[in-house]
């Protein structure tokens, strides 16, 4: 009976953690969808304009030839100024007068149809790249949720001892709703709050335009594309963080160049990579370990020691594996303990983990360097 009731617990939780993963799917689905409308209103409305154009461009060549003709014609009255009557030369004028008139007007209308129509295009390309990564981000979270359900009923089905299902249930819990609220913010701080933002921005850039002018809806734009950029950089970092595919398909050293490359580009700072030794496979526990000890280093290094050089360097011996990351960072005191330091404690207890040694050295304005040192007791 005990037996019959852990497992019914165990499988609760991992259904709710099934159920908050494809909450957030849904939630991004939505925002993908409420784009892709704004999206198709906006193609409607474009069509529209150009078509608009093509009429107003049709009548101002059209109202420009006549003019054309009533100036020949006005000409000609200047030419034999005293055949007409006053009646007919002030016809003549007004009738000229007017044609200019109303050219001026058609051409200012064309004008402002066709900065209209550029501005619209600008925001449907905006979107479209809106919708690109809301579905990218939607098919990420699919595979999340199949992790979920093939490995974790597997778990499950493993998990034969009743006291041992127990404990596991309780460390679940407690993983599941750490780490349902952690990734319950990332998507909401991280890229839903930077699309629906887009969205917000898309529509200031047009009142920006008609109200302040194209200069300062270009700046508006320029937002608008570095919120796209920094919300594909979360998108990144948060598959990164669940856990890099490339890991298990490639291997160690390809995936951490990868990582420091992107967090290069998207950072701007410098990063060197040196690896030393033989490359090789190795077990999965230690291939992750390794990987995440390198990922906090750098990240503390770029978020908190504000560094603008990293040197990352790793050796692979047969039976250790020697990790150093160099920053020229703000650094910190070692001797100074600062409360909610999680980073630095979960690096710590990694490391022991694996039976290794992990050595920090830092001073104010000196930067930091880390040194992990990991023995290799499985391949």
């Amino acid at each position: 009976m005990v037996k019959k009731t852990d497992e019914k617990a165990l499988d609760l939780i991992i259904k709710e953690m099934v159920e908050a993963v494809e909450n957030s799917k849904d939630e991004i689905f939505y925002i993908g969808e409420e784009s892709r409308k704004e999206y198709e209103k906006l193609q409607n409305e474009l069509n529209q304009i150009k078509n608009e154009v093509v009429v107003v461009i049709d009548e101002g060549d059209e109202l420009d030839k006549k003019v054309k003709s009533s100036r020949i014609r006005l000409s000609e009255v200047s030419k034999h100024f005293n055949d007409y009557s006053e009646e007919q030369i002030r016809a003549i004028y007004d009738q000229t007068h007017k044609m200019q008139t109303d050219l001026t007007m058609k051409r200012e209308k064309e004008k402002n149809l066709r900065e209209k129509r550029d501005e619209i295009e600008r925001r449907i390309n905006a979107l479209g790249h809106t919708v690109t990564r809301a579905e990218g981000l939607s098919g990420k979270i699919s595979i999340v949720l199949n992790y979920l359900n093939e490995d974790f009923r597997q778990v499950s089905e493993l998990i034969q001892d009743a006291h041992e299902k127990q404990e596991f249930g309780l460390k679940i819990i407690e993983a599941q709703e750490e780490e349902r609220r952690r990734l319950s913010r990332e998507m909401h701080d991280g890229p839903a709050q930077m699309l629906a933002n887009i969205l917000l921005r898309s529509e200031i850039v047009d009142r920006t335009f008609r109200e302040r002018g194209p200069e300062e809806a270009i700046k508006e734009i320029k937002s608008v594309r570095t919120m796209v950029r920094s919300s594909l950089y979360e998108v990144r970092r948060i598959i990164y963080d669940l856990r890099p595919m490339a890991l298990d398909d490639l291997g160690l050293i390809p995936t951490i160049k990868k990582y420091l490359a992107n967090i290069e580009e998207y950072d701007h700072i410098n990063i060197d990579f040196n690896a030393l030794g033989k490359e090789k496979r190795l077990n999965t526990k230690y291939e992750v370990a390794l990987f995440r000890l390198v990922q906090e280093s750098v990240q503390n290094a770029v978020k908190h020691a504000a560094a603008t050089n990293i040197e990352v360097k790793l050796e692979m011996k047969n039976n250790i594996v020697l990790i150093i990351i160099k920053d020229n960072g703000k650094g910190f005191d070692i001797n100074q303990k600062k409360e909610k330091s999680f980073g630095l404690l979960g690096m710590r207890e990694r490391v022991e983990m694996l039976d290794g040694k992990l050595t920090i050295k830092s001073e104010l304005k000196k930067g930091t360097s880390i040194l992990i040192q990991v023995p290799l007791t499985e391949n």
